[in-house]
Formats: C-alpha cells, sequence, structure tokens
C-alpha cells in the first residue's frame, strides 16, 4: 500500500516518528462562538459564502498535492478529479461571494489576492497533506459533513446559491462513496493500514469540532432560510462517522479541546506556506490575462 510525503513537509499521519506536526492557535471546548465582526466584509451572505468556498479551494489544493504521488494510479486520478470538483465549487461560491460583497472583486481576486488572515477556511483543510491514511481520513471527516451541508442548502431560499449547492451535492455523495469505501479497506486491511489510518483520525479528531461551530453569521443566513446553521448538523455526521469507523474496526477518538480559529482568519501556520506557493503566479503577475 502507497503512502507518500513531500521532501519539504513532515508526515503527519500513522506510522510517523515525528511529533505530529498539526497545532491549532486557539481552542474552545464548546462549539458556540461569541459574536465577531468580520475583517474582510461586513456582509453576513458574503462572509457565509467565503467559508464555503474557502473551505473547498484550500481543501482542493491540498488534495492537487496528491497528482502523480497516488498509491496507485487509479487513485492518482480520483483525487484529482476530486480536487477538481472542489475547485470547481470554490469558484461558483467565491464569484458568488464578490457580487454579493459589491466591492468589485471576482472569484479570482479573492482566491489569489487575500491573505491567509482574510481565508475563512476551518483549520482541518489546510492541514498538510500527511500520508495516504491522513488525506483520506480528512477527507471522509469533511465528506461527511459537506454532504449534509449541502442537502440543506440546496433547499435554500437564495435560488443560486441553492442551485450552486444541488449541482455540488452529487460531486459530493461520489466524494463520500469514495473516502468510504477507503476508510473501509485501510481500516479493515493490514496491520499497518489499520495504525495508519486510526492515528490519522486521532490528530484530526480535533479539528472537527470548528466544522460545526456556530455565530452570528451563521445564524443569521440560518434564520432567513438561506444557509445552514452547521451546529444543527453535529449529531448526524456523528452518527454516520462512527457507524462507518465501526464496520472498519476502527475507534471514535474521545472528544477533547477543540482546536478553532478559522472562521475568524487565525490559522495554523501551514496556510501562509500554502498560500505562498499556490498564489505566486497571481501575484507576480497582478492584472495577467491568460
Amino acid at each position: 500500500m502507497g503512502y507518500g510525503n513531500p521532501p519539504d513537509e513532515p508526515e503527519t499521519g500513522a506510522g510517523s516518528d515525528a511529533p505530529p506536526a498539526v497545532r491549532p492557535l486557539s481552542a474552545t471546548a464548546g462549539h458556540v462562538v461569541p459574536t465577531w465582526t468580520s475583517g474582510v466584509t461586513d456582509n453576513a451572505l458574503a462572509e457565509y459564502l467565503l467559508r464555503l468556498g474557502d473551505d473547498r479551494l484550500v481543501l482542493g489544493q491540498r488534495l492537487a498535492e496528491w497528482c502523480g504521488h497516488g498509491p496507485i494510479l487509479e487513485e492518482d486520478i480520483a483525487l484529482a478529479n476530486i480536487s477538481l470538483d472542489l475547485f470547481g465549487q470554490a469558484a461558483l461560491l467565491l464569484k458568488l461571494a464578490g457580487e454579493t460583497e459589491g466591492k468589485g472583486r471576482d472569484e479570482d481576486a479573492l482566491a489569489f489576492l487575500r491573505d491567509a488572515v482574510e481565508f475563512r477556511n476551518v483549520q482541518l483543510v489546510e492541514l498538510p497533506k500527511g500520508d495516504f491514511g491522513f488525506t483520506i481520513a480528512r477527507q471522509f471527516l469533511f465528506d461527511a459533513y459537506s454532504e449534509l451541508c449541502y442537502a440543506e442548502l440546496a433547499r435554500s431560499t437564495h435560488a443560486e446559491l441553492a442551485g450552486i449547492a444541488s449541482k455540488a451535492h452529487k460531486e459530493i455523495r461520489y466524494h463520500l462513496r469514495h473516502s468510504t469505501d477507503w476508510i473501509l479497506k485501510l481500516g479493515d486491511g493490514t496491520p499497518e493500514s489499520h495504525a495508519r489510518v486510526q492515528s490519522a483520525f486521532d490528530d484530526l479528531w480535533r479539528f472537527t469540532g470548528e466544522l460545526f461551530e456556530s455565530d452570528d453569521v451563521d445564524r443569521a443566513v440560518a434564520e432567513q432560510g438561506i444557509g445552514v446553521d452547521p451546529s444543527t448538523l453535529r449529531p448526524r455526521w456523528r452518527t454516520r462517522v462512527e457507524a462507518v469507523l465501526a464496520e472498519a474496526t476502527l475507534r471514535v477518538p474521545n472528544d477533547g479541546v477543540m482546536a478553532s480559529g478559522g472562521r475568524r482568519g487565525r490559522h495554523t501556520e501551514y496556510l501562509g506556506h500554502m498560500l505562498a506557493e499556490m498564489q505566486s503566479v497571481a501575484r507576480a503577475h497582478p492584472g495577467a490575462q491568460w
């Protein structure tokens, strides 16, 4: 079974002798965060759309790092295709966020011309890709959340957001089937694959609480029937995750202090390093037409 890491990033999944290279910058034991004022936009809907778009943009970039490094050719292609799906979803969401904000920023400006503190993704998606078990464990945790979220968003009172979500939900259902299948194979596979993916879940679990944090932005769009209050998704997500891990003979990690801050622009150091590479061409040639 193939596992791999780029030479400049330490392995963060199971089987590594190095300490876990994932450190939250702030933490909270609960899942409801205080009221706050965004430094990116003062429009609640635009802020909400940035959160949705940034999650997918950053995770898509992390998956793209597997291109040419997958454990088998078929999986190399599968991860690349999932990455492209996420980029497509992010482009539509960021385009809508820019239009909603009304400050003349399009999806490219939002993707390539913001600094790390202006990104609103959860910390879970920005962590280095680690080994294959780490990547798949993270993907499963996010897919299980994303499928529930987009099923709700497809019924949004905002027609354009509902259209984006309805199309994306079909893709996400495939993503979830793909990551679920791999969790079952790795968890109930060889002793090494089991140990690696179990360690990955142990490392990642403290980053899952942020998926379900709820603040005034979430509540405002949810009350209007536009968006989803993520705190309402947690019980169904937990039930789904526990069922798959049990079938894969894996242990659900204990809840503890959860990482937090990504929705407010507080990120791990890894996001800045990733953006420096991802944004390098756009920043070197601002305004260029291709």
